[in-house]
């Protein structure tokens, strides 16, 4: 494939006398390209949704989300991945980030750990995959040997695959269920896709896993009510989401969470239906998690 043709790789008038700028001038001309990137994530949405219910499937079948990528793209999966657990309550495992070259090349780039499909099939035979999984390819390219075969080997265990590029019609997007290809236009430094398309993988990637989340009970409204209270900030986080689900005071709050081991969802239940701890776990467990069909059994 010639990387020369590509969207992400062409140059971009607008930012042609960038070393020639002044400061104001430069950041000014990065704003105005970030301001596409909203625009063409909007252009997806319809192949967003598609992905979250996905994920959710896969959540609500015991699998797993897995994102995979080089480079900034596998960054970015790695940082949401490793943000679940403690904003959902999840397993450490319930959502996986993969990068070429493994965890090394978080800190620092590993040459040529992208080029060689086998290694992304390596990777996800060591995570044991899966038909109940959904892997998710990134690639602001869209070309990444890494990410093609770990897409093809997922598909053929039977995975609902996945794949996110900033180029249109890409490799990546043939070989995948689902392709979600936000045009962003040429970066305003050339090829560096860790500026626009890199934000717009993080934008998609957000939408995913939270959308997920909701989808399988681990929002209550707008709240975080499977918050792992694990420091002082997330305890107070925990109270306060107590005190605005229910219209308790502050003192109410803490003593049902005191009760509760400090989880939110049967805290905030044992206050609106007026019944114990105990009662709050069980009737929670009877509807799979799901805090508002709990409210109103």
């Amino acid at each position: 494939m010639n990387l020369g043709a590509l969207v992400s790789e062409t140059r971009n008038p607008a930012t042609s006398r960038l070393d020639e700028m002044s400061t104001l001038e430069m950041v000014t001309c990065f704003n105005d390209e970030d301001r596409k990137v909203p625009q063409a994530i909007n252009a997806v949405l319809p192949e967003i949704a598609q992905a979250v219910e996905l994920a959710a499937a896969s959540f609500s079948a015991g699998g797993r989300l897995i994102y995979l990528g080089a480079g900034t793209s596998g960054r970015l999966g790695v940082l949401d991945a490793s943000e679940c657990p403690p904003t959902f309550g999840v397993p450490h495992g319930m959502v996986v980030g993969l990068i070429a070259g493994g965890p090394g090349a978080l800190l620092k780039a590993v040459e040529g750990a992208e080029d060689d499909p086998a290694l992304g099939e390596e990777d996800l035979k060591n995570l044991s995959l899966t038909a109940a999984d959904t892997v998710v390819g990134l690639a602001a390219s869209g070309r990444t040997p890494y990410v093609i075969g770990a897409l093809r080997y997922a598909r053929a265990v039977g995975c609902a695959t996945v794949a996110i590029s900033c180029n249109p019609d890409s490799p990546i997007a043939h070989e995948a269920q689902v392709a979600i290809s936000p045009v962003v236009g040429p970066e305003a430094l050339t090829g560096s896709t860790r500026l626009k398309s890199g934000t717009a993988q993080k934008l998609v990637l957000n939408m995913i896993s939270t959308g997920a989340m909701v989808k399988i009970g681990k929002v209550y409204q707008n709240l975080m009510v499977d918050v792992k209270a694990t420091n002082v900030k997330l305890v107070d986080r925990a109270c306060r989401i107590v005190v605005e689900a229910t219209g308790a005071d502050r003192a109410e709050a803490e003593h049902a969470l005191k009760q509760t081991a400090f989880e939110v969802k049967p805290a905030i239940l044992m206050i609106l239906a007026q019944i114990t701890a105990e009662q709050a776990a069980e009737r929670l467990q009877r509807h799979k998690g799901f805090l508002r069909a709990a409210l109103a059994e």
